[in-house]
C-alpha cells in the first residue's frame, strides 16, 4: 500500500480574468492504467466558449447527488472508457478554477487498474459536441500529448492540473505496492 500523503494542489486560472465564482463542482477523475503499463485518457475536440482546441484529459466527471466518490469513478470510467476497474488508491485533490464559466472545481483523483473493457455509454454532447475518443498511451507519450495540447488556454489549464497527478501515479506504480 502506498503510504505517501495525498497530493493537495491549489491552482488559479491564469488564462482568463477572475470576475467572480458562482459555483463549486465536485469531480472525480482517474489515472487509469492497464496491466501492460499503458495509461488511458479521453481526447476531446471542442469549439466552444473556451475556443477551438483538441485536448487530452483524464476520464471522469461530476459526482451525482448521493453518490460516493468510488461509485462515481466507476460510473464515469464505464461511461467514458467502457472500463471496469479496481480502485487502487486516492492520489489527491486539485482545486482549480475556470474563470470563464465562474466555476471552482474540486478534482478528486484516483489511481485505477483496468480489469476489462465493455461498451461505452457516452452522452450525446460527449459524442457530437466534444467528439470524445479513448487514448491509450505509455507515460512518456501521455506527457508529450499534454504538452502538445497546451497550445490553447484550456489545454494549459488542464495540463497544469493533470501532469503533477500523472507523475505521482507513475511514482506510486513504480514502487510496486500494487503488484
Amino acid at each position: 500500500m502506498d503510504n505517501r500523503p495525498e497530493l493537495k494542489i491549489e491552482l488559479q486560472d491564469t488564462q482568463w480574468p477572475m470576475t467572480y465564482t458562482d459555483h463549486d463542482r465536485e469531480i472525480v477523475r482517474a489515472i487509469a492504467v492497464d496491466d501492460a503499463g499503458f495509461f488511458y485518457f479521453v481526447r476531446a475536440c471542442r469549439d466552444d466558449d473556451f475556443g477551438a482546441a483538441t485536448l487530452i484529459e483524464t476520464s471522469g466527471g461530476g459526482v451525482e447527488p448521493g453518490e460516493d466518490h468510488r461509485e462515481a469513478i466507476r460510473r464515469e470510467l464505464r461511461e467514458e472508457l467502457g472500463a471496469e476497474v479496481d480502485i487502487l488508491c486516492k492520489i489527491g485533490v486539485v482545486s482549480d478554477y475556470y474563470n470563464l464559466i465562474h466555476r471552482h472545481n474540486i478534482n478528486n483523483y484516483y489511481l485505477c487498474r483496468i480489469r476489462a473493457f465493455g461498451e461505452k455509454h457516452l452522452t450525446p454532447d460527449e459524442i457530437e459536441k466534444y467528439h470524445l475518443s479513448t487514448l491509450r498511451l505509455p507515460y512518456g507519450e501521455a506527457v508529450a500529448e499534454y504538452e502538445r495540447c497546451s497550445n490553447s488556454p484550456l489545454g494549459r489549464l488542464i495540463a497544469s492540473r493533470e501532469l503533477p497527478i500523472l507523475k505521482r501515479a507513475r511514482e506510486i506504480l513504480a514502487d510496486g505496492s500494487f503488484e
